[in-house]
């Protein structure tokens, strides 16, 4: 059983793609963080991804890293993870995913993350910065909790690489539409696409798209061959200049880009 799955599957029977919205929690502060979740979800948001602020985001562009400094400096603590978690998941029916990199995950402890991640009400985890080959500590737990399990594919992977993720995913495969940092971008790769046909042919059931959505049409553009589309920076940023009722009308429009 996957939550995640569910409402991809749940997208689907009612004529679109699936939208998946991103947020950092603990900003601007970790109640309106929990705040705008509930509101993404509310806006159109078919699964949420919320990340917990982290010192190096490697992969986050401008938006997002100035996003997360402010949380780390308002005070964010792992802890507070759980805490929104749980808040966010007595407001919502929507799937939780956290969105983390992996070193917090071994400081707190693998099994210890797995087990209050789904006392919070979470439904898993997406780990950008790990592979299924040195994640047996997390496969473990995520099978012994029942968590989904989100890998990311790039259209540099192999095809050797990109079986191991098609095995050890659940929920869905994160497909990356290009190589680089999130952020908005003017035309999308086709890679995204000639990617999700070789993770069809290792034989995933469903791939979401991330990196570089934006606007309504790109999310159209993307669930027009994939399962769903990954927003975050343009939510970010909505979040920022217009606070949540300003998040709200961005959701609700590229919510409407999700149709088939």
């Amino acid at each position: 059983m996957s939550r995640v799955s569910d409402a991809i599957e749940a997208a689907h029977a009612e004529g679109r793609g699936a939208f998946v919205g991103y947020l950092p929690l603990g900003f601007p502060d970790l109640q309106t963080s929990i705040d705008a979740a509930v509101a993404l979800a509310e806006a159109g948001a078919d699964i949420l991804e919320l990340g917990p602020p982290y010192s190096d985001p490697v992969m986050d562009g401008t938006v997002i890293q100035e996003a997360t400094q402010a949380a780390l400096a308002g005070g964010f603590r792992l802890r507070d993870t759980f805490t929104a978690v749980r808040e966010i998941a007595a407001r919502t029916d929507v799937p939780i995913l956290v969105m983390t990199y992996w070193n917090p995950v071994l400081q707190y402890g693998v099994d210890r993350y797995a087990d209050d991640l789904l006392a919070a009400g979470g439904a898993g985890l997406i780990t950008p910065d790990i592979t299924p080959d040195a994640a047996a500590e997390w496969i473990a737990a995520s099978e012994r909790t029942g968590l989904d399990r989100v890998f990311l594919a790039a259209p540099t992977s192999t095809e050797e690489r990109l079986a191991m993720i098609a095995e050890a995913s659940t929920g869905f495969v994160y497909t990356v539409s290009t190589m680089g940092i999130t952020g908005e971008r003017a035309e999308l790769d086709a890679a995204a696409r000639t990617l999700v046909g070789r993770l069809r042919e290792h034989g995933v059931a469903h791939a979401c798209v991330g990196i570089g959505i934006s606007t309504p049409d790109q999310v159209a553009g993307v669930v027009d061959y994939a399962d769903g589309a990954i927003v975050g920076t343009a939510l970010v940023r909505a979040l920022r200049d217009g606070g949540i009722p300003g998040l709200a009308a961005e959701a609700r429009a590229l919510a409407s880009g999700t149709a088939r």
